[in-house]
């Protein structure tokens, strides 16, 4: 048997033994499971939450904790799929929406309110003009939309193996298999979903992430029915991949060239990975751009925008509707969250956290010979098992997810509440201390200790 087949055999049996540790110290999550499965499909409220025989319930969170049915503890580094870079409970956003409720947490008409935090988000993502929503599929949704409209044209681009929200044009090679995926310079444009009409799929490509090339031959054939493209300038789907040198602009200049327009999707990363997002970051300003998850502090909210000229056909007969759109109670925790809590103080925070619980995490590895890498992007972070970095979808096909459905066991066991899936990333608040952080790397360095000898 070779090291890796060995390596797996061995995350095998401990995911085998952490699962039957987890299911006997977690029967309030089982009893709550089964009366959930009798009012809804998988037992829970987004299929993203279900888990394998069931997932863990929680009850309640405090700053950088939440608590589960059964009473357990745990520091939180799933922070809701990433929206609660504020922390459980943050005081200031409690307040903001108290005070909301107290005043009227619904009109359907805009407030001054609502018009602040539009001209807060203009400012830090280098906006024009915005619209909100209620999710990141609403904001992806309605930015396609006027990409279309604004151009004239019907066809999008996206990134193999990226996801954007689950309307259909975008519902296209999310996580193919690879007996689907297609050529690698022309990746096949897969369903991700039953229910999505077969026609759907002559309206969207699919392109490799970082990959010029890729996308320039695409325009030269069809650029002239192509409205844009959407992509997570950095890419979140599959842990985390950053954009390499050049490439961001490099497929503006490619897309404008054509007359299309370039959107950037960040629901993850806008305000964890910069105050401005990427276009702080790296320093590339889209067409339009699309926020959700923790521009508003763990309340239901999103947005879209980018250039005035664009947004301008939203007044020209663009549909763009939403009854609870802009409604006071989110925009009072965006704001809070924003101009109150994300601050300058707090990214240095964020950054010092991420820096300590990487360096621990690639500390461990290194010591115990795990064939993985650690990302760091301050808020943002993972652990993907494939020893070098990944450019696009199909390194992630090369990593182990055994290893992984074994550290997810073992860190829930010991106190670190995990995102399920190694797709996803680990989301520090501001309410998080290198206490925290290094329970999180306490844990991690015994899971590869014990990955390496049993």
């Amino acid at each position: 048997m070779g090291d890796t087949e060995a390596l797996v055999e061995r995350a095998r049996r401990i995911a085998d033994d952490e699962n039957r540790r987890l299911w006997e110290r977690t029967p309030a999550s089982k009893a709550l499971f089964e009366r959930a499965v009798r009012s809804m499909p998988m037992g829970v409220a987004s299929s993203f939450q279900a888990w394998d025989p069931y997932p863990v319930y929680l009850r309640e969170g405090r700053g950088a904790f939440v608590w589960d049915v059964d009473g357990h503890r745990y520091v939180d580094v799933h922070g809701g799929f990433g929206c609660m870079v504020v922390g459980h409970a943050h005081p200031k956003v409690v307040e903001a929406i108290e005070r909301a409720a107290r005043t009227g947490t619904h009109f359907a008409v805009t407030t001054e309110a609502t018009v602040a935090f539009a001209e807060e988000l203009c400012r830090r993502f280098s906006a024009e003009r915005v619209r909100f929503a209620n999710s990141g599929t609403e904001a992806t949704m309605g930015a396609i939309r006027v990409a279309r409209a604004a151009t004239g044209r019907d066809h999008i681009v996206k990134i193999e193996g990226s996801y954007h929200g689950h309307h259909d044009p975008v519902m296209f090679s999310v996580v193919p298999n690879s007996d689907l995926m297609g050529g690698r310079d022309r990746p096949a444009t897969t369903p991700m979903s039953l229910g999505i009409p077969a026609g759907t799929a002559a309206y969207t490509h699919v392109v490799p992430f970082n990959d010029l090339g890729a996308l320039e031959r695409l325009l030269e054939d069809q650029g002239h029915e192509i409205a844009g493209m959407i992509l997570e300038p950095v890419m979140m789907n599959i842990g985390i991949v950053e954009p390499a040198p050049g490439y961001l602009q490099g497929a503006k200049d490619l897309l404008h060239r054509h007359g299309a327009l370039l959107i950037f999707d960040e629901v993850k990363s806008g305000a964890t990975i910069a105050p401005g997002g990427a276009v702080d970051r790296y320093g590339v300003v889209p067409d339009l751009a699309c926020w959700a998850k923790a521009i508003c502090g763990g309340t239901p909210g999103a947005a879209f925008g980018g250039r005035a000229d664009v947004m301008e056909v939203i007044e020209r007969g663009a549909a763009h509707q939403g009854t609870f759109n802009g409604n006071p109670l989110v925009v009072a925790a965006g704001l809070a969250t924003l101009t109150e809590v994300l601050t300058g103080d707090a990214y240095e925070h964020l950054a010092k956290l991420g820096s300590r619980l990487a360096q621990g995490c690639r500390d461990a590895i290194a010591a115990h010979g795990i064939p993985a890498h650690v990302v760091d992007l301050g808020a943002k972070g993972c652990v993907s098992y494939r020893p070098e970095p990944m450019t696009n979808y199909r390194d992630f096909l090369e990593t182990l997810p055994e290893v992984y459905l074994a550290s997810y066991p073992w860190l829930l066991n010991r106190g670190v509440f995990m995102t399920p899936g190694d797709e996803e990333q680990w989301t520090l608040s501001v309410q998080h201390t290198e206490t925290d952080v290094d329970r999180y790397v306490e844990a991690f360095g015994e899971f590869c200790a014990a990955l390496a000898r049993a």
